[in-house]
Parts: structure tokens; C-alpha cells; sequence
């Protein structure tokens, strides 16, 4: 008995020595790669920052932005987004002539040049137009088109419905994917418009404007939303009566004339007479 004992010591202080040893040599190894770990992240170069600013608090639209609601923080230099301000004074170069939030921010969101206005300059319609476009406003009611949730920024296609050049009233795509800047003349981009707007302001190439201007006077026009990852190439569309009851349109009937030549005096007249064939 007292032998057995002895045995079951003796084999109780291996187990443990072995798993001393093992516990052992799990730290070393791990030490060993962390070590190695260590001296990679050492050998790595260091990421390049730059400062870059960004809102401390939210901003809503329309609101002036002052140096207290703005801050530099740390930012990567192969990451800055384009139009981002790098010190405070490009954003408030006068506190008397500040900026406004053109969209809403929310806190710690870089300041970007397409979300704020000039200094001093109102956000109205005129600081959101993009270079080279002008806007125009369209009268629209519940027969125009359009109904549901509008926002600006979204996107129409505009049709033509008038009077056409053989009489009949025909209905032509004038222009596709206009973008709205304003519902109502508010160019709120977050917000939604329930409902049908009494105005939308659109912005378009100048010659686009004026065949939307001659469009009006002469004819209504009529809109339809485009989808917001719609980018296809819309063609020449136009519609009259007769395509749309799938019509052919009347072959011209062409009447033979016969004439004869006269000669009176020293001048020579053609005369209609009745064909005989």
C-alpha cells in the first residue's frame, strides 16, 4: 500500500514538472514573437498625418459656421477628401463675413468645400449652383408628374406637351437627368418635401434654359424622377397621337399635272390642262 502511494507521488510530481516545463516554454515562444512583432513595427514607417478640419457639434443648413464650432485633428495624408480645409482661417478668414452650411454635418465630419458657402455669401440658390450651369424654375402642379418624397439633388427627366408643327399635340423629352437645387425655392438638401411643391428649381446649361423657358410659354411641362443610381443614356423621345394609338401616319397623295407651253409674244407661259392618260 505504502509502495502504491510512493507511485502515485512520484507519478503526480512528473505530470506537474512536465507541465511546468511546457507552461515554460509557451511563454518563451510567445516572447519571442512578440519581440519579433516589436521590431517589424519599429522597422515600419511611420504614417504621414496632416491637420484637417471638422465640426465639434452638429450643423444644420443654413446655419453660420464660427471658429467654435470647428477643430484640427490628425488626419492621414493619403486620405484627406478633396475640397478639405486644413487650417481654421481658410474656413473663417472673417468673423464678420462667415460661412454657411450648405448641408448638414454632424460632429467630428471634415468641413469640405461643396458643404459651405463663400465667406459672407448667403446660402441661397446661387451658392450651390455648379460653375457653368444657371438656374430655372419650373411651375408644377398635380398634373406635372411628379408626387410623393422630393428632396434636392435628386434628378428629372423634363417633357414637352404642345401644340407640334403638323397641328396635333405632340409630347418631347426636352431634357434628362436635371438636377433639382431647390423645392419651393429651398435648397435644403436634407430635407424631404411631402406632397406635390408649387415650384422646382432646376439647374441646366444655358441653352438648355432657354428651350425649358420657350417650352413653358408655349406648352406645359411635365417631370419624372430619375432613380439615384440611374446612370443610362436616354434618347430622343417624342410622342404624338398617332404613335401612341400605334397609327401609321398618311402617305401624301401625290397629284399629276399636265401642262402645255405657249409661247406669247416673246414670253413663254406653262397652262394646266386636264390629263387625258
Amino acid at each position: 500500500m505504502r509502495v502504491m502511494q510512493i507511485g502515485i507521488l512520484a507519478v503526480g510530481l512528473g505530470l506537474a514538472g512536465f507541465g511546468v516545463y511546457m507552461a515554460q516554454n509557451y511563454v518563451s515562444q510567445t516572447q519571442a514573437a512578440l519581440a519579433a512583432a516589436q521590431s517589424r513595427g519599429a522597422a515600419a514607417p511611420a504614417m504621414e498625418l496632416v491637420q484637417v478640419a471638422v465640426t465639434t457639434r452638429p450643423l444644420r443648413y443654413g446655419e453660420p459656421i464660427n471658429a467654435d464650432a470647428l477643430a484640427l485633428v490628425a488626419w492621414p495624408a493619403n486620405a484627406v477628401p478633396p475640397g478639405a480645409f486644413q487650417t481654421l482661417e481658410d474656413i473663417v478668414p472673417d468673423a464678420s463675413r462667415p460661412r454657411i452650411a450648405l448641408r448638414a454635418m454632424e460632429p467630428m465630419e471634415p468641413v469640405l468645400a461643396v458643404k459651405v458657402s463663400q465667406p459672407g455669401q448667403p446660402a441661397g440658390i446661387a451658392a450651390i449652383l455648379t460653375p457653368g450651369l444657371r438656374a430655372f424654375t419650373i411651375r408644377v402642379d398635380q398634373n406635372s408628374g411628379i408626387s410623393g418624397s422630393l428632396r434636392p439633388s435628386n434628378t428629372v427627366d423634363i417633357y414637352w406637351t404642345g401644340r407640334g408643327a403638323e397641328g396635333g399635340e405632340v409630347t418631347r423629352l426636352l431634357s434628362s437627368g436635371v438636377r433639382i437645387i431647390a423645392l419651393d425655392e429651398n435648397a435644403d438638401q436634407d430635407r424631404n418635401f411631402q406632397g406635390i411643391p408649387r415650384s422646382i428649381t432646376v439647374e441646366a446649361p444655358p441653352e438648355t434654359v432657354a428651350t425649358l423657358a420657350q417650352g413653358q410659354s408655349t406648352g406645359r411641362l411635365s417631370l419624372s424622377v430619375v432613380g439615384l443610381d440611374d446612370t443610362s443614356d436616354v434618347a430622343q423621345i417624342q410622342v404624338d397621337g398617332r404613335s401612341l394609338l400605334g397609327m401609321e401616319a398618311p402617305q401624301e397623295v401625290v397629284q399629276e399635272r399636265c401642262t402645255v407651253r405657249t409661247r406669247r409674244g416673246a414670253e413663254v407661259v406653262m397652262i394646266e390642262i386636264p390629263c387625258t392618260n
